[in-house]
């Protein structure tokens, strides 16, 4: 072949790829990994009087630490922006956290942007668009509520308690456990690696009479409460990459307090941390992104400095915004 018919059997080539990348659909295009994620975590309202000095809405760092120990980046997002403002956070950002606190899930300015959310994410997802979502206590209570269209929380004490969970069938298919090595998975089950701290949950009879709750979610783990109540403590979505567990995986390296019961083994420093790495696996799966390096930069939480706060509430360092 002369140098000439070589030079256009090679532009062609190239051309070719080009025309078949363009073609390829968004399912195949998700395969590319994003290395830059950034997760979004909702603030919440500021209510306890010795908070409201700081500011108006907070989020723990234990959560920001918990995010960034997996690769991954933090965005706060605000309680008070329009449904543009956020359709616009959705297209910048790989990812979702749902904190745990104590707000109505119904009718509280949370509730009302989480539901936004999760709107984009599940048309997002259907389209072949990956964005995943996490919820932590109240996050796992509120993904419920989304999907079921309803309250159907009861009364499930477990306060300040570290916990094994009594892992489902599911549990060892399941997305969010597949990398766990074998030792883990029974040190799980054996040990107190996860901790409580809440007062309401869903129980496994209500989930289970609930035809929307249990066509979305798989229950991957169950637990006792102290008054006895069968509860859910860890789901994945059956279609969706939407996650929740009722426990608190962030504590296990980020919160010190010694009136708490935070888990600081090895296996619970273990599970903290393939979650971290999990959850931000998942974010790597969405393409968004910013616009451009200057509003990435001024959007994400490096711009804000966390308040010592273990004098006067529960959390090590809080973020004012």
């Amino acid at each position: 072949m002369s140098i000439t018919g070589f030079s256009a059997y090679v532009c062609l080539f190239f051309a070719g790829c080009f025309c078949c990348f363009k073609a390829m659909p968004a399912r195949l295009r998700q395969e590319v990994q994003n290395d830059r994620p950034v997760i979004g975590i909702l603030t919440q309202i500021v209510s306890d009087e010795v908070m409201k000095p700081y500011g108006k809405t907070y989020i723990p760092a234990s959560y920001v630490k918990y995010i960034e120990s997996g690769g991954s980046r933090v965005m706060p997002i605000r309680l008070t922006l329009t449904t543009a403002e956020y359709e616009a956070i959705f297209r910048q950002i790989n990812g979702l956290l749902f904190i745990g606190g104590a707000v109505d899930l119904e009718k509280s300015d949370f509730a009302r942007v989480a539901k936004i959310f999760f709107a984009l994410a599940r048309m997002a997802n259907d389209a072949g668009d990956v964005f995943p979502i996490w919820g932590t206590c109240m996050g796992l209570q509120l993904l419920t509520v989304l999907v079921a269209g309803e309250n159907l929380l009861t009364k499930t004490t477990a306060e300040n308690i570290a916990l094994p969970l009594n892992l489902t069938a599911e549990a060892a298919s399941s997305r969010m456990f597949e990398s766990f090595p074998t030792e883990l998975m029974n040190a799980l089950t054996t040990e107190p690696l996860t901790g409580n701290f809440h007062h309401y949950g869903i129980t496994v009879e209500n989930f289970w009479q609930n035809e929307k709750l249990h066509n979305f979610f798989s229950i991957l783990s169950t637990n006792i409460a102290e008054n006895r109540a069968h509860f859910v403590s860890t789901i994945e979505g059956k279609k969706y990459p939407f996650y929740g567990t009722q426990w608190h995986p962030e504590v296990n390296r980020f919160q010190w307090g010694i009136r708490w019961s935070y888990p600081h083994s090895s296996h619970a420093v273990q599970l903290s941390s393939l979650l971290a790495n999990f959850f931000t696996d998942e974010g790597r799966r969405s393409l968004h992104q910013f616009d451009n390096p200057e509003e990435e930069a001024s959007s994400l939480i490096y711009n804000y400095t966390p308040v010592y706060a273990a004098n006067f509430t529960g959390y090590e360092q809080i973020y004012f915004f």
